[in-house]
């Protein structure tokens, strides 16, 4: 960055690469974004929460509140279920310095602008038929997003249960309220998930015991 901030890592991890974007912070500085050559990739708001969750059989578009906004699958995902769903074109600014720009499974582009001068990353991928064998079973999200829903829905019933010692303090009964509607939903997305993903049991005992806490 002009700060002198790092603002975009390409590391070598094993046989495959990765970009990741970090915010502009000299200390304890955020990772916004991580594109992975295997087809895994995830990059967040500002805030934390995660925006776009991508991998080899499609992604998905989440708001602010972990809701999604869309889904699509990419042309040549032979693995996933249910109709085709096309790819809309997403461009999203991760921060005054930093775009991406997501036009297909091979057409994914980072660019860093910064003082006049702009530098572009080419982070997609393409998953060849001879890959086949090696593609994993059809999940929508791996270990460490389902771990960060998780946290996130725990994280907001505990201030939704805050909120109601507040505001009824001689109430015995206010830890026995239900949570709000949206965090219900949330809680059983999750569930879903971590029923149709490819996660050891060891892990989707945790993110239950995680959830429903």
């Amino acid at each position: 960055y002009p700060s002198g901030n790092l603002a975009i890592i390409v590391a070598r991890e094993e046989n495959q690469l990765i970009c990741i974007v970090q915010e502009d912070k000299p200390n304890n500085a955020k990772i916004q974004a991580v594109f992975q050559s295997n087809g895994r990739s995830t990059c967040c708001y500002p805030n934390g929460a995660v925006w776009i969750i991508m991998n080899i059989q499609g992604g998905q578009y989440l708001d602010q509140e972990g809701s999604r906004v869309r889904r699509w699958t990419w042309p040549n995902s032979i693995m996933s279920s249910g109709p085709h769903v096309p790819l809309r074109p997403i461009f999203i600014s991760l921060n005054r310095h930093v775009g991406v720009r997501i036009l297909g499974q091979d057409k994914i582009t980072v660019s860093f602008l910064a003082m006049g001068q702009q530098a572009k990353f080419k982070v997609g991928t393409k998953v060849q038929v001879s890959d086949i064998g090696r593609l994993p079973p059809h999940t929508w999200l791996g270990e460490d997003e389902l771990l960060l829903l998780a946290f996130r829905v725990r994280i907001l019933r505990l201030f939704d249960r805050l909120r109601g010692c507040l505001n009824f303090p001689s109430n015995e009964r206010w830890d026995k309220i239900k949570p709000p509607a949206y965090l219900i939903t949330q809680t059983l997305k999750i569930l879903q998930l971590c029923t149709t993903s490819d996660i050891s049991d060891e892990l989707r005992s945790s993110i239950r015991a995680i959830v429903n806490a």
